[in-house]
């Protein structure tokens, strides 16, 4: 699945010129659930997503929402890829991190 987001990303997505009315794009974001989420729940998600990616809506920025729970946490020195900013109750929006090379 992430090969195939990855295809349309470097390839197709030139055809629509960005037009995509969210952010993170369409694509990015069924990329960053599949990262984090069961597959059956971000292709769900992902769906909803791209049928609502038109002008009956009004887009913005709307970041995945995952639930997780953080249990038995080891402090170590880590790469931050995802920053969970709570949300509510063990559901957090998923943001990606930037990194000195995806400037």
């Amino acid at each position: 699945m992430l090969a195939l987001l990855g295809f349309y990303q470097k390839f197709l997505s030139v055809i629509s010129h960005g037009s995509c009315r969210y952010y993170p794009t369409c694509s990015e974001y069924a990329k960053w659930r599949i990262q984090k989420d069961n597959l059956l729940i971000a292709a769900v998600m992902s769906v909803w997503r791209i049928l609502r990616c038109n002008q009956l809506f009004a887009g913005g920025i709307e970041y995945p929402v995952v639930r997780t729970r953080f249990t038995n946490v080891k402090y170590k020195k880590i790469d931050v890829e995802f920053w969970y900013v709570p949300k509510g109750k063990n559901s957090f929006y998923l943001i990606k991190s930037l990194k000195a090379n995806d400037v």
